[in-house]
């Protein structure tokens, strides 16, 4: 179950992030100083909603996802790997942050974020 558990949140991560990189960098919104809502920031925002994380899990979750995204920039932009191998990658290091977070995480907050796993649309689940 923690492995379907898993590759939900990887197929849910990586669904958000490439959301994210369709999103026109140049329109109105100039956030432009620091990147401009990043995926991190993004997915932060959407951590703290929904789990209610107070300032100091935000402070420890947030390089965990910073780490997680620049892995994951990494191992899709290298061509020198099959799609099959980026991809494993990719889900090992969403396995590996989901782990830290869920360490830092109440029982509650993890059982919230349970709760937000299962609500995403099945297509996220690797399902057909």
């Amino acid at each position: 179950m923690n492995r379907v558990r898993l590759l939900a949140i990887g197929m849910i991560l990586m669904f958000a992030l490439t959301i994210v990189a369709q999103q026109p960098t140049t329109s109105s919104g100039t956030q432009g100083e620091s990147g401009g809502g990043s995926a991190v920031d993004k997915h932060m925002a959407l951590l703290t909603e929904k789990l209610d994380l107070s300032s100091d899990q935000q402070a420890k979750v947030k390089p965990i996802l910073q780490k997680m995204d620049d892995s994951t920039e990494k191992f899709l932009q290298d061509e020198s790997m099959s799609l099959n191998e980026r991809m494993d990658n990719v889900k090992a290091c969403r396995y590996k942050a989901d782990r830290e977070v869920r360490k830092i995480l109440s029982d509650e907050q993890k059982k919230k974020l349970d709760q937000l796993e299962e609500e995403m649309p099945s297509g996220l689940h690797g399902k057909s």
